[in-house]
């Protein structure tokens, strides 16, 4: 049975709470040597916070009606970032639509203030989650008031250095013009050629560490498969199809070999499944670490259908101390589909090229036609 509750409306707002499984071991499916059977589908998606609202201090579960007033706010507040200014987000897109408005549509993320997908494509869970009976407030459960610890001094600096170092930074919000021209009529920006892009843009990996380590909810595509051999657990991203590899009781790669996703090893602990991964590339999956981060991860089945996914970031160049979070993950009879990223995929060409455009309007230059390869 699922943890997660959703809002029924007929009239009258109400909740409908499931009631959470027992954990016994008995109604738990095993392998044949004994161990728990982990394999099978799940959706990790949830409108929990990863970071606890700062009015809520060290509260870390809410009450039911408590619980209950998250899930609307929450519903309300996704409702109202797709609608924003007369947003047609709701509806079909009319395909003789013409350019929007100056500065955008109102709406904010990877969608730039031009508009983004119909809510039809964003599903970032149906409310919060229970573990162990508790309606959680954030992911992060430990520091204890559910935030992330203080960046370090070192860390700090190094990112004030890159902001100063940059030219002339991006404006708040997208103004349609080569602002880093602004720095010399032939500054370097930030679309020059493709490698400039993040890995996500280039459906590398998959956006908001997805794939991770820690693996966390985003907005959208919020599946992962489980297949669990004696020697080897796989773990399946939904986006971008990334498939995490867990050597069981193995050593890690040498230093010198690193992955944007890390190197994983797994031991058992009981019924709990444990995985160490190390040896991340300078720029991982969880954007916010670094190379020197280490992650510990722990999934256990509190009930037949609900795992708990538990994991401990350790990263002393960035953060001053290390933090924990967790969340429920909710077995699923929906299948995990291929996420063709890159299937017709001519997004770089008008990056590039729209940068191109805007470099010459910004010098004055009248720019060269380039044929639509597509047509």
């Amino acid at each position: 049975m699922r943890s997660r509750f959703t809002i029924c409306v007929g009239g009258v707002a109400v909740v409908c709470l499931a009631a959470p499984a027992a954990a016994q071991s008995g109604d738990m499916a095993r392998t044949p040597s004994g161990r728990p059977d982990l394999s099978g589908t799940y959706d990790v998606g949830t409108l929990t916070p990863m970071q606890r609202p700062t009015e809520l201090g060290e509260k870390m579960s809410l009450t039911d009606e408590e619980a209950a007033t998250f899930a609307a706010s929450a519903t309300a507040a996704l409702d109202r970032r797709n609608n924003i200014v007369e947003s047609v987000n709701t509806q079909r897109s009319d395909p003789n639509r013409g350019a929007p408005p100056v500065g955008g549509d109102g709406s904010t993320g990877a969608s730039g203030n031009v508009g983004g997908y119909n809510t039809f494509w964003i599903d970032p869970g149906a409310g919060s989650f229970q573990i162990d009976g508790q309606w959680r407030t954030s992911i992060l459960i430990d520091p204890p008031n559910g935030r992330y610890p203080p960046r370090t001094e070192a860390r700090l600096a190094a990112q004030r250095a890159a902001a100063a170092g940059g030219g002339v930074a991006a404006p708040a919000q997208n103004t349609g013009t080569a602002y880093w021209l602004e720095a010399g009529l032939d500054a370097p920006g930030p679309m020059d050629n493709m490698e400039q892009r993040d890995f996500a843009e280039r459906c590398l990996i998959g956006f908001g560490s997805t794939a991770g380590p820690p693996m966390l909810s985003v907005l959208y595509n919020n599946h992962k498969r489980i297949v669990q051999g004696e020697d080897t657990v796989m773990i399946l991203t939904e986006m971008n199809h990334d498939a995490r590899i867990v050597r069981m009781n193995a050593e890690h790669d040498p230093p010198e070999i690193r992955k944007w996703l890390g190197d994983s090893i797994g031991r058992w602990d009981g019924d709990t499944l444990v995985v160490e991964t190390t040896n991340f590339t300078d720029q991982p999956s969880f954007t916010q670490g670094s190379r020197n981060m280490t992650v510990i991860e722990r999934f256990r089945m509190e009930s037949a259908d609900k795992l708990v996914y538990n994991f401990t970031v350790d990263d002393p160049t960035v953060w001053t101390a290390p933090f924990t979070g967790e969340y429920a993950w909710s077995r699923t009879d929906d299948k995990v589909f291929e996420y063709a990223c890159h299937e017709a995929n001519y997004s770089f060409e008008g990056i590039l090229r729209g940068a191109r455009l805007l470099e010459a309007e910004f010098r004055g230059e009248a720019p060269e036609g380039v044929a639509n390869p597509t047509r």
